[in-house]
């Protein structure tokens, strides 16, 4: 394992809920499913969502090319390809395209997974045909994005915000056996724990630390599935049969 994947796995527990639930799922759907699994990540970008699990792992993702991606840090360049590879241990493969028309093989991949890249595709029903077509049976699917129950789309890039009975209705065009949860509870914790780490300002990172720890354990609880109000993003997880 390299520094920086040790890095990342030490930090774990202080990082956005989000992100533990997200890389919490991942363990255990390869715990119960898969025996090093390949594992295609879209929208991967600098991937840690995948960091040290035991898989091989495709990071596909949009080229770098506008002024908003840029701005809202979306889509990867020849640096930040670079960057993939000399950091993480279990990279397979880093390609550049378009979930839309991916060009990927038929039944090549054991596990997907989109973290809140849905909202930024405008033919998101093509988006998920495909990610049907290079699962093999038995695969999964797993993505989140904003629950649109709650959070009002004001992001230039995003074209939708899915209602969870949206969502739903969207991924069973495909997959036969679907589960859509809300997840993250809002608030000031959460806000707290968004704000950016800067070495310059280590009050802020120790406020953004403890803001995450108590939105974890918010965002924990049983009945935060259910809670279509009060909460940020919406969990999927899709199967192949």
């Amino acid at each position: 394992m390299k520094m920086y994947e040790m890095g990342r796995l030490l930090a774990e527990p202080l990082l956005p809920p989000l992100y533990k639930q997200v890389r919490a799922r991942l363990r255990k759907l390869i715990q119960t499913n898969f025996d090093s699994p390949r594992i295609l990540d879209v929208g991967g970008r600098k991937s840690p969502y995948t960091i040290g699990l035991p898989a091989l792992v495709t990071v596909m993702d949009l080229p770098r090319r506008s002024e908003i991606q840029q701005q809202l840090n979306l889509g990867v360049d020849d640096r930040i390809i670079e960057q993939i590879r000399h950091r993480r241990s279990n990279i397979e493969n880093v390609v550049l395209g378009d979930m839309t028309c991916s060009g990927l093989p038929d039944e090549a991949f054991d596990l997907v997974v989109s973290v809140e890249v849905l909202e930024h595709v405008e033919e998101d029903e093509r988006f998920v045909s495909e990610v049907w077509r290079v699962l093999k049976p038995g695969g999964m699917f797993l993505m989140t994005t904003p629950n649109g129950d709650w959070v009002e789309n004001k992001n230039p890039d995003h074209k939708r915000h899915y209602k969870k009975k949206q969502l739903n209705q969207l991924l069973e065009k495909y997959f036969a056996d679907v589960a859509v949860e809300y997840a993250i509870v809002g608030g000031s914790c959460r806000r707290l724990g968004l704000k950016s780490w800067s070495l310059s300002r280590p009050d802020t990172i120790a406020l953004s630390m403890v803001g995450n720890v108590v939105n974890g354990f918010q965002s924990a609880h049983a009945t935060v599935k259910n809670k279509a109000t009060g909460t940020h993003h919406l969990f999927a997880v899709a199967l192949k049969q």
